[in-house]
């Protein structure tokens, strides 16, 4: 290793730097030392890679070679990951380790599509089956991504980081790890999610060491489950059979509460710490039940809700005054016996013999989402009830003449006086009332949940195998991503994505026929008008699952066995229809029918039967 940091400092010119090499020798290597070698090390294995990519695209290196620059590459960028996801999030997903899919860049009212850059998609085009076909995309990438690192690479090198900011950007990379790492969704191509943990948990395994006193119980705890997770990932190194779910409970779970019982120790004036956004730091497990704060996606506050305001909430919920008509309440197309669907194919509206024009999705757990309908098309849930407030086929109404009606029964009268202040708008009124009650429909307390917590100690066989299916085989987890198992995006959870799946108008039609639904494209929403987002509909929680067939926008596939085989032929795409920008792989996951059982099983194992459910008998009352 000292050899490697001599050449790494001398290679690239930074003789300042050589005074605190000699430290190093005879010392352990401080934080900050170690920041700024690894960050140093990366640069170099980027132009490296440059270097690779430019002498592939003239044929005079193979594809064995390039690969082996970029898994270098990788392990090099996974040491320091942690830092540059935690002070850069939003530049390193654009530019350095994003997903490898088109995105636009909006520009007042109009879009223009941006490929994919960074080292995700670098894995994707180099370990494809013709690389040699990607040869100048692949130069291109490799020399943009090493001019982005370098961009940010003075800064952080130089950059004053506090144990406590450690300690937090340790945390959530753990949380990446699990999420991303061992699922395969960081390496499209190479499959190397395992390898890279192990070498992301080394890295993190030095810098904690430096992290407060090495006599510390809890620094010597923490160092213990580095090295027996570290272990673990390196005597179970075959990504079909690893077993996650043991990974989590075993080595993740402990490895993340005992660096936040370190981090309470350790007390600083780091603005960083306080932005901590979705994630809330004082949990000990990546399944409790607060382990998101509902409140960062609402424009209601914490201090603005309370009891009273949610059973007003609850109240409004269920009254029909809310439609022109006095015929639909929220709570015709959010049956709580049906957790909060209404299981009809699509539900009905407010003129007769006329549907709306998609399946109900679940309000449990709807708050954990930064865009609301399967389009999209609204940034809260204060926007997701305008939509039906002014909607022809829904409410077909306006917040004033809602508060006209519902004053007409003079029991709203104390309540609505009391919550809120006279020169409240109807519109914050209500919305603040329904977001609260449907904020409040929380749903993490399933018997998969309990036993990750360690409040149960058996979790069957079938359910165990099915969520190691879950999230590795089956890919399923790459798009449904823990905990809220949707398309939450870890391990910020500020970002909710949508998927090309090409879904048909019915599974066993022969020939099959895609859905006609254009989905986000037809969202309204002018700057996002882009053929990619064609027939893309949002990623919705499988929390609950069970309760809420039938399945998909369209409400097509009645049964789970259905959508496990769509999924196992490869969507639309595999069936052999023509889909532009399926973001699903059209390759057949050749899952067996046991394997497609034990999935189904682990989904059931997420019905809730403690919060949720008492969600659900209280919205009943």
């Amino acid at each position: 290793m000292r050899l490697k940091i001599v050449y790494t400092l001398v290679a690239i010119g930074l003789f300042a730097a050589i005074p605190v090499l000699f430290a190093s020798f005879t010392e352990t290597m401080t934080n900050a030392d170690r920041v700024r070698t690894l960050t140093h090390e990366t640069g170099k294995s980027l132009t490296d890679l440059k270097e690779a990519a430019y002498a592939f695209r003239l044929g005079q290196k193979d594809a064995d070679q390039l690969q082996k620059a970029l898994t270098t590459a990788r392990n090099s960028y996974k040491k320091i990951e942690f830092l540059v996801n935690h002070f850069y999030p939003e530049y390193a997903e654009s530019h350095l380790n994003g997903a490898p899919l088109m995105h636009i860049k909006r520009d007042g009212q109009r879009s223009s599509v941006l490929t994919p850059e960074g080292l995700q998609f670098l894995d994707e085009l180099i370990f494809s089956e013709s690389p040699e076909l990607e040869k100048v995309e692949i130069s291109t990438v490799a020399q943009s991504l090493e001019t982005h690192f370098a961009q940010l690479m003075r800064d952080l090198v130089n950059r004053s980081i506090s144990d406590r900011e450690i300690i937090t950007a340790m945390r959530r990379q753990l949380i990446t790890v699990f999420a991303l790492g061992v699922t395969g969704f960081d390496t499209p191509g190479s499959a190397a999610g395992l390898s890279e943990s192990q070498e992301t948990l080394e890295a993190l395994q030095a810098f904690a060491k430096n992290c407060g006193n090495a006599n510390n119980p809890i620094l010597q705890l923490i160092d213990r489950h580095f090295a027996e997770a570290i272990a673990y990932l390196f005597e179970n190194n075959d990504f079909e059979t690893f077993d996650r779910l043991e990974f989590l409970v075993a080595y993740i779970n402990p490895l993340y509460s005992a660096l936040g019982e370190l981090g309470k120790e350790i007390s600083d004036n780091s603005e960083t710490e306080k932005l901590y956004g979705a994630w809330n730091p004082d949990t000990d497990n990546l399944f409790d039940t607060d382990f998101l704060d509902p409140y960062f996606y609402s424009e209601l506050t914490r201090e603005e809700d309370s009891e009273e305001l949610r059973a007003l909430g609850k109240r409004l919920f269920n009254d029909p005054a809310l439609s022109e008509a006095g015929t639909m309440s929220c709570i015709t197309c959010h049956d709580p016996g049906k957790a909060f669907t209404d299981g009809r194919k699509k539900s009905d509206s407010n003129v007769q013999y006329t549907k709306v024009e998609r399946n109900a999705p679940t309000l449990l757990n709807a708050v954990y989402a930064d865009r609301y309908f399967y389009d999209l098309r609204a940034f809260t849930l204060e926007q997701q009830t305008e939509h039906v407030v002014f909607n022809s086929l829904e409410f077909n109404t306006n917040y004033e003449a809602i508060a006209a009606r519902i004053l007409e029964n003079t029991t709203y009268e104390a309540p609505m006086a009391t919550l809120f202040d006279k020169k409240l708008s109807p519109r914050d009124k209500l919305t603040k009332a329904l977001t609260s009650y449907v904020l409040s429909l929380q749903s993490f307390n399933s018997p998969f949940d309990q036993f990750v917590r360690g409040e149960t100690a058996d979790l069957p066989p079938d359910v165990r195998e099915g969520f190691n299916l879950f999230m590795g085989k089956a890919s399923c987890g790459t798009c449904h991503f823990a905990p809220t198992f949707s398309g939450l995006v870890p391990p910020y959870f500020q970002k909710s994505e949508s998927e090309i799946l090409g879904v048909l108008n019915s599974p066993n039609e022969t020939p099959p026929t895609l859905d006609s639904d254009n989905g986000r494209n037809s969202n309204g929403i002018k700057n996002e008008e882009a053929w990619i987002y064609n027939k893309s509909f949002k990623t919705v929680t499988v929390r609950n699952v069970a309760l809420t067939a039938p399945y998909f926008h369209n409400g097509a596939y009645k049964s789970l066995e259905e959508v496990m085989d769509f999924y196992n032929e490869g969507g639309g795409a595999g069936r052999g229809l023509e889909v532009v920008n399926q973001t699903l792989s059209e390759d057949a996951l050749d899952l067996s029918d046991a394997e497609i059982q034990s999935i189904i099983t682990f989904m059931r194992a997420l019905t809730d039967n403690g919060a949720g459910q008492s969600s659900m008998a209280e919205a009943k009352k």
